[in-house]
């Protein structure tokens, strides 16, 4: 009996954990709530360290998520081809992205919530990305083929999928953003890996590579 205190402590500050903050709430209700949230960008100092920090997974029932989600897509359709978008991108880090699905009849673009990479092949593909966040900048870049893939909607449902080919490429890209890892950085800390080239990268003209 001793011990049921602290376990609601500890279940407590879970889902304090996950409330957003002050700053956060700010930024999601700014200005028109219907409109895109300007895109982070890496030249600017104060925008950066956002982009380089660790997100937080984020409470699904939230309202406001329910907001950030939709304005991370409008953001995402303002741009230039863009294929997704991650949350710290919009300046919020928690653990929200959009992907544009070209896996899928009529290439829809979804969102996920808290989403986890549990399994990836150890088969890569070779392929050019770039990023909304760093302008002029591209490279390539070896990504699993294959990826298994746990999330959550804005009703707290859990789903778990296989994804592959160049939708794969856009998940993983950007998972990496809600860990703080840019392919500016990444491709510097590849420099001194060895990758087994299995197959050459390919998509159909409809995608771009700009992420």
């Amino acid at each position: 009996m001793k011990k049921l205190p602290i376990l609601l402590i500890f279940f407590i500050g879970l889902l304090n954990a996950q409330k957003l903050t002050f700053n956060e709430i700010s930024i999601i209700n700014q200005g028109d709530i219907n409109a895109a949230l300007p895109i982070y960008q890496t030249t600017d100092a104060s925008q950066h360290k956002t982009l380089l920090s660790i997100s937080s997974e984020a409470d699904p029932l939230d309202p406001n998520i329910a907001v950030l989600v939709k304005r991370m897509k409008e953001s995402l359709l303002s741009t230039d081809g863009g294929v997704g978008i991650a949350a710290p991108q919009v300046g919020i880090n928690r653990k929200i992205i959009w992907v544009q699905r070209f896996d899928k009849e009529g290439t829809p673009l979804e969102y996920f919530i808290n989403p986890v990479i549990v399994w990836h092949s150890d088969l890569q593909n070779l392929g050019p990305e770039g990023d909304l966040s760093i302008p002029d900048f591209r490279d390539q870049f070896y990504r699993s083929k294959v990826i298994q893939l746990e999330y959550v909607d804005l009703k707290g449902q859990k789903y778990s999928e296989i994804v592959e080919g160049f939708t794969a490429v856009i998940f993983q890209h950007e998972i990496d953003h809600l860990f703080g890892i840019l392919i500016s950085d990444k491709k510097e800390k590849e420099k001194n890996d060895s990758y087994k080239k299995v197959e050459a990268y390919q998509k159909s003209d409809v995608m771009k590579d700009r992420r």
